[in-house]
């Protein structure tokens, strides 16, 4: 049966990744702010969204190759949120020191590029987190069963 009109489809942990246009958003805004920070006063702010940028552009080739599916130890909607969540917070920290301590246009710039790049994650996050909530609601309205049925085997 088909799910009704309007509703999301939650993939299982390790299913495919449902936001592949944010995580490449996600990277080309990194890797933007990271050449905005190299040309400006403010490098010592270039190495987290370099990091950043490595992150989801290996979060990105992970889930189009489907080594999320191949690699079921690691819980990787989990992950993705941590990423998120870190992401959005260091972006906005580094995004409101830039631009309020540093003078230069490229500071500027990448101030600008920061707090995007802070609601491009923060709107990531909330979408996996959304999935995650679903995911686990599902998950505990199933536990009781399975205990009763692995009781009965035994």
């Amino acid at each position: 049966p088909q799910p009704p009109r309007g509703s999301r489809r939650i993939p299982p942990p390790g299913g495919p990744h449902p936001s592949g246009q944010l995580l490449l958003a996600e990277s080309v805004l990194s890797f933007i702010i990271f050449i905005c920070y190299i040309a400006s006063s403010a490098a010592s702010f270039m190495m987290a969204p370099l990091l950043e940028f490595l992150l989801a552009l290996f979060l990105f080739f992970a889930y189009a190759s489907k080594l999320n599916e191949k690699f079921k130890g690691l819980y990787w909607p989990l992950t993705d949120f941590l990423r998120c969540v870190t992401a959005a917070v260091i972006y906005f920290a580094i995004s409101i020191a830039a631009v309020s301590k540093y003078n230069d246009g490229a500071s500027k710039a990448a101030g600008v590029f920061g707090f995007i790049a802070t609601i491009v994650y923060a709107i990531d996050f909330y979408i996996t987190f959304n999935d995650l909530v679903t995911f686990l609601k599902q998950g505990n309205s199933e536990s009781p069963e399975r205990r009763k049925s692995e009781e009965d085997t035994q």
